[in-house]
């Protein structure tokens, strides 16, 4: 224990993607987007159209239960709400003049029913949900064209949403791109096929708009606060073998160098070798360099879990660490295999606070685990002392770097409300706080139910954090 708590004004709440529980694809104007056609998630091959076994199609249904969801995170306290807008509902194909009004007016209801409960938004522009459209027509952000339809996407959104929305992103975990080009980038090219020239074209196209959609956020929201939103996962040296500590390095450069360019505006010296050594030369203009010179404001990042890595040719990379790297003998998994690290929180919030001099926020940690349905004095719940136990202890950390003198804006843990996964498409796999009554053949009534983390996190909030053992 400390001396040091939480700031005043630390935001608590949780995160959401619009793909993962809005559910309504085809409703209020919507078109087709990546996910509609990845029924299988991150781990498994698109469908050349939506298929039943989708769960996303429906997801949680929160497009019509939406101020239901949104009283129970009152009722946990929440000052703030992290959900994306799907890009799709705004611009169906992605391409077109101009927007969709029934897509428009969704969200506004949706920041209606935040308001009325003194709950502050946090919008991701971008979140896993390009328009199908541009990754068909386009392939994605591998055409620059892309940077235009998102300036303009994002400009409307600004337009429509600037007085009533502080906090933006604008891409969510961009340097998963490279991890996966469809989801993440919608390059609609296999990726046996993808080159890396056009991965890293695609890289830089992204970058050029986040720093663009910056650039006109300041113009039309002087107010506002902008940040980057990056994937990250510290990196331990397998042995103390020099060797060893440099792959560490390298796989540091590869992950960080996203945030690099959207903090410092420009791309670092280590990365400019790496395009060299590999024959790589991108297409950038004297615009494109005048665009990343607009940085971000604050940094956002998700946190599930850290790597190590070697030199050795003979070490095989870990199943369950989605980003690579090699399994840490010292740690326990979750139920998928994602490696369970809270002092990595504190190591990777130093290190950004160190890297960018920037303001952090925590928008993604939390805890995929398989729930049971109980009675409890005639109440639906779910004893998930698991998952309480592994957000207390990554909290913990987060209290210690604030005492490390890091500033830390606030936490939103992932997936408040059982949502549908991103890297496997189940519901099985659940994180919330608020059990929902769906599996993952899609059976169920969707009826809402408090686990025990419930009113664990409420407490948690309503003593700015003091309650944490």
């Amino acid at each position: 224990m400390t001396g040091t708590t939480f700031p005043p004004d630390f935001l608590w709440g949780g995160a959401t993607a619009a793909n993962q529980i809005e559910g309504a694809y085809a409703e209020g104007g919507k078109g087709l987007s990546v996910q509609d056609v990845l029924p299988h998630g991150l781990t498994g091959p698109r469908t050349p159209s939506p298929t039943p076994d989708n769960l996303k199609l429906e997801a949680i249904d929160f497009y019509h239960r939406y101020a239901q969801d949104i009283a129970l995170f009152a009722e946990l306290g929440f000052t703030v709400f992290r959900f994306s807008i799907a890009w799709s509902r705004i611009f169906p194909a992605g391409d077109e003049a101009e927007p969709n009004e029934e897509g428009l007016a969704f969200y506004d209801r949706v920041l209606d029913e935040l308001e009325k409960h003194g709950i502050e938004p946090l919008v991701t522009i971008s979140h896993y949900e390009t328009p199908l459209h541009l990754a068909e027509a386009y392939d994605g952000w591998t055409n620059r064209r892309l940077i235009g339809f998102y300036e303009r996407y994002a400009r409307v959104l600004f337009e429509r949403y600037g007085s009533r929305v502080r906090y933006w992103l604008t891409f969510n975990e961009i340097n998963s791109l490279v991890h996966a080009p469809f989801m993440s980038g919608a390059i609609n090219t296999p990726a046996d096929r993808l080159t890396d020239q056009q991965l890293y074209q695609a890289m830089h196209h992204e970058l050029v708009a986040s720093a663009s959609a910056t650039r006109i956020a300041r113009e039309l929201m002087p107010d506002a606060r902008i940040g980057c939103m990056v994937l990250a996962m510290p990196t331990y040296p397998l042995t103390p073998a020099p060797a060893d500590v440099l792959a560490v390095m390298k796989a540091d450069h590869a992950n960080l160098v996203f945030g690099d360019v959207q903090v410092r505006g420009a791309y670092p010296g280590y990365f400019l070798r790496t395009l060299r050594e590999r024959g790589i030369e991108l297409d950038i203009t004297d615009d494109d360099r005048a665009t990343l010179a607009h940085t971000v404001d604050f940094v956002s990042f998700s946190y599930y879990m850290s790597a190590c890595e070697s030199a050795s040719p003979d070490r095989a990379p870990g199943a369950g660490n989605i980003m690579g790297g090699l399994p840490n003998p010292t740690l326990e998994q979750s139920q998928w295999g994602w490696q369970i690290d809270p002092v990595g929180l504190r190591i990777v919030l130093n290190q950004f606070w160190d890297r960018w001099g920037k303001p952090l926020f925590v928008v993604e940690n939390g805890l995929g685990a398989r729930d049971e349905l109980v009675v409890v004095d005639g109440v639906p719940t779910v004893l998930d002392d698991d998952r309480i136990a592994y957000l207390n202890d990554h909290l913990v950390q987060v209290r210690e770097a604030i005492a490390d003198g890091v500033d830390v804006l606030g936490y939103t843990s992932w997936g408040c409300i059982d949502l549908v996964s991103a890297s496997t498409a189940q519901l099985s796999k659940r994180y919330g706080f608020i059990y929902v009554d769906r599996d993952d053949d899609g059976s169920g009534t969707l009826q809402r139910h408090r686990k025990k983390s419930f009113g664990w996190y409420a407490e948690v909030i309503r003593t700015n954090g003091a309650s944490l053992r």
